[in-house]
């Protein structure tokens, strides 16, 4: 009994994903994130709200951007996973947003000084091409994941830990945006929980954000995927740490 429920929560992760949209998980109570001492929708609206100029990097599929709406005259966008771009397209550009997809953080296709405004949600980025594209005085804010988060699925699943972003934290961040010469303006980290209730929830996880476990799939980790599954069936959940930080920083005039 219990592998037959196993084995229909792993063929339901097969059903389509687009975008940057976990509702299918989230909605469901199924996935279930902890609280933060901040909002990083609710630090972005007023300054959406006062801009004349804006770029949101990392727009995914274009779900969180359209939300924020009033928009301000200018507006553009950039997405460098190649499926996301004609979806964040199909969203934005209807509403006035320039999307453009890049494949990296340097070049970018802006003018220098084009935006008073860049916001940014776990995405990466440039500190010198931020610069260079914002305006004197202009204002970055960006809520990043830190290095630390989710690892404990790896550890779980017996994965390797991607080592590359083990430095990717609040003060290396800090740091990198202070010798570019940004003011800091506002600077937090926290840790907090991210619980799986069931095992397709986790696997539909990570099958959407792939550098989590870049070799996954089912078939490689089907035995660890098996004990963890039984584990939720015990305890209720399993769960992971989250490490996330956010930043405002303001381009010296």
């Amino acid at each position: 009994m219990t592998v037959s429920l196993f084995e229909s929560l792993l063929n339901d992760v097969e059903k389509h994903f687009s975008g940057w949209d976990f509702s299918f998980v989230t909605e469901t109570g199924r996935m279930e994130s902890g609280m933060i001492s901040w909002s990083y929708g609710s630090l972005a609206i007023p300054l959406i709200r006062n801009a004349k100029s804006l770029l949101d990097m990392g727009t995914g599929g274009g779900e969180l951007l359209s939300k924020l709406q009033p928009f301000p005259p200018s507006v553009c966008a950039t997405e460098g996973y190649a499926p996301n771009i004609p979806v964040a397209k199909k969203c934005l550009e209807p509403l006035g947003v320039r999307v453009e997809g890049i494949d990296g953080d340097d070049n970018l296709p802006f003018e220098a000084n084009q935006f008073d405004l860049i916001i940014n949600k776990h995405e990466s980025y440039s500190p010198g091409e931020v610069n260079r594209i914002l305006s004197p005085g202009g204002t970055f804010l960006t809520q990043q994941v830190g290095g630390e988060d989710c690892n404990d699925i790896n550890r779980a699943l017996g994965a390797p830990i991607n080592d590359e972003f083990l430095h990717w934290n609040l003060d290396y961040a800090h740091k990198q945006l202070g010798e570019e010469g940004f003011d800091i303006l506002l600077s937090k980290e926290e840790f907090s929980t991210q619980r799986f209730y069931d095992i397709g929830a986790l696997v539909y996880y990570l099958k959407a954000i792939p550098w989590q476990v870049p070799d996954f799939s089912i078939e490689k980790y089907h035995d660890p995927l098996f004990r963890l599954h039984q584990s939720i069936e015990e305890k209720g959940f399993f769960e992971a740490k989250q490490n996330r930080f956010i930043l405002k920083a303001q381009s010296q005039d």
